[in-house]
């Protein structure tokens, strides 16, 4: 998991703002498979909702073929991420007949972490896989504007150091599995999950639109700051605009402009989607929930609760109806 970490109230620059932004997600790591391939082989992984893919090819090499991408042939050091949960293939042949992932028979080291053996016994392509998620409302956000697919190759001479010598660290912990390895592998994968996302962030020109242009924007970007902030304050166009030194008329315009939504509604979405993680994940009450975020009265949340989210507080509280581990898929697969 990342931790939150809390800048000054008076930073303001757009490089603190958004990585501000990127220090409250919290990745929950759901399952890490270390995967022996011996070619021939091919495994179709299917549609995961709500959850984040990442393949670190440490020998060998693979085909990836993601639904509404490019076809890639992936080497030695490649790292991609699946953002969306997106169906995809790996195998060493495009032209072969893939095996559903769910119904090969692994070998389970622990709770987040396993093995596969899968192949003809013909050359190894030894594969890093793992599937995680962002529990934080801005995870929700920034992955909504990350593309099918993230590729990173740390054979380009391009590629930053961090990535081969991170690799490398995974590769020797994976051929040796020593005692603590697991952790270091699912440590070390977790880091690599946000590293190829800031390195994405650093060189996309998709990057710099919508709610990421925002968090650059030196006055918007301090708007939204104060809004993720302290949801709870009874912040106004008017006080935000005073805050960020804009007009009220200015303010209102730019902030719809580059994120989408005005500011209020911005705001209320941000304060039901932080209610509703809380209202998963805790057992407070529901006053105290109404008052952490902003809320009058408790008939005037579960309106708009139920307006935004199709289901009332009671209803998510202490555990929702997304599935939570890669376990659960295999098992609604078997069905």
């Amino acid at each position: 998991m990342i931790p939150q970490n809390h800048l000054h109230p008076d930073a303001s620059s757009s490089a603190d703002i958004l990585g501000e932004a990127l220090h409250l997600l919290r990745l929950q790591g759901t399952l890490y498979c270390q995967a022996e391939l011996t070619q021939p082989w091919g495994v179709a992984v299917p549609a995961m909702e709500d959850l984040i893919t990442l393949q670190i090819i440490t020998a060998g090499q693979a085909w990836l073929e993601v639904e509404g991408s490019d076809p890639l042939l992936l080497r030695p050091g490649s790292l991609t991420l699946i953002p969306h949960g997106t169906p995809h293939r790996l195998s060493s042949d495009r032209s072969l007949q893939c095996q559903p992932l769910f119904n090969l028979p692994v070998e389970q080291i622990s709770d987040c972490y396993e093995r596969l053996y899968h192949g003809g016994g013909g050359p190894v392509t030894q594969v890093t896989y793992g599937v995680v998620r962002f529990d934080h409302v801005a995870g929700e956000r920034l992955i909504s504007q990350l593309p099918r697919l993230l590729h990173i190759d740390a054979l380009d001479t391009d590629a930053a150091s961090w990535l081969q010598s991170t690799l490398r660290l995974i590769a020797s912990e994976a051929a040796t599995l020593k005692p603590g390895g697991e952790t270091i592998i699912t440590r070390l994968a977790d880091i690599l999950v946000i590293q190829a996302i800031r390195a994405w962030l650093d060189s996309a020109p998709e990057a710099r639109q919508g709610w990421l242009a925002a968090l650059r924007d030196r006055k918007i970007g301090r708007a939204l700051a104060l809004m993720h902030r302290t949801p709870e304050q009874e912040w106004s166009i008017e006080s935000l605009a005073r805050a960020v030194g804009m007009s009220r008329s200015g303010f209102s315009a730019r902030f719809t402009e580059m994120v989408g939504e005005p500011a209020m509604r911005y705001l209320a979405h941000w304060r039901l989607q932080l209610a509703r993680q809380h209202l998963m994940e805790t057992s407070a009450p529901l006053s105290a929930v109404i008052e952490r975020f902003g809320y009058q009265s408790e008939a005037a949340f579960c309106r708009a609760f139920k307006r935004q989210f199709g289901q009332t507080p009671g209803q998510v509280s202490r555990g929702g109806t997304q599935v939570e581990s890669v376990s659960e898929y295999r098992y609604q697969s078997a069905r």
